[in-house]
């Protein structure tokens, strides 16, 4: 637990000393929101106000955004050799990469409060009672959880820095065919169909149902049984390819 916290205060020092991807976790989804709601917001129906519509989606985006550079940490860290040196001490090795995903999940606490606050002053006017904002921060959570062991396994998979930079590709570009800026059911056939059978469809669907204090329906749950699927598969393969490195 010791060895855990120790290394949860390293990863957050270097997230603080690395600025440069510390604004882009914020500024990007912030820069993506301006744009959706002032440039595209009047081009698109989404069956009423759009901001409404589209801040879950951007801070769906948000979390993957910020969980994607745990990623590009855990491969530093693997390609310079520290974790040879770390390996000699009396620690558990799992203690390095929980200390990185529970950092990541704090700077993503950090960086999805800094856009919802922005999402706010542009209009977004959230319905929720507490407990359905309870159950939208349960979600959320336990997505930043699952995003962040996926992320550390693709460091630990990836053989260089920028292998492992292919992550923040990944997570950028999956909202986009799904639907968390357009209504699924808007896109041609094909697209329509990945949309609605991709994870996160029901996360963005579930957080703005919560939010709006529109119906949840079945996507609440179909959204927490993905984001258990992450934990536990980020979290085995990261944990076995650790070993195995």
């Amino acid at each position: 637990m010791t060895a855990s916290l120790t290394f949860v205060g390293r990863s957050l020092r270097h997230s603080v000393r690395s600025v440069d991807a510390l604004l882009t976790a914020i500024l990007l989804p912030v820069a993506i929101l301006l744009m959706f709601v002032y440039v595209f917001g009047g081009a698109i129906d989404a069956g009423g106000r759009y901001v409404d519509y589209v801040v879950p989606g951007i801070i769906v985006l948000c979390v993957g955004f910020g969980a994607a550079s745990t990623a590009v940490a855990v491969a530093m860290d693997m390609t310079t050799g520290v974790i040879d040196r770390f390996r000699t001490l009396p620690i558990a090795g799992g203690a390095v990469l929980t200390g990185h995903v529970a950092a990541s999940v704090a700077r993503n606490v950090v960086s999805t409060s800094l856009v919802l606050a922005v999402a706010l002053v542009v209009g977004f006017r959230p319905e929720a009672d507490p407990l359905r904002w309870l159950a939208a921060a349960a979600l959320l959570l336990a997505l930043m959880v699952a995003i962040s062991w996926v992320a550390a396994a693709f460091g630990l998979l990836a053989k260089t820095v920028e292998g492992a930079n292919a992550m923040t590709f990944i997570a950028a570009f999956a909202p986009y065919v799904s639907s968390a800026f357009v209504p699924a059911d808007s896109m041609p056939a094909g697209l329509s169909w990945i949309a609605e059978h991709q994870p996160v469809t029901p996360i963005v669907d579930s957080v703005r149902a919560l939010t709006m204090g529109t119906p949840v329906g079945d996507s609440l749950w179909i959204a927490f049984a993905w984001c258990a699927v992450g934990i536990v598969a980020g979290r085995v393969a990261a944990a076995h390819l650790f070993r195995q490195s």
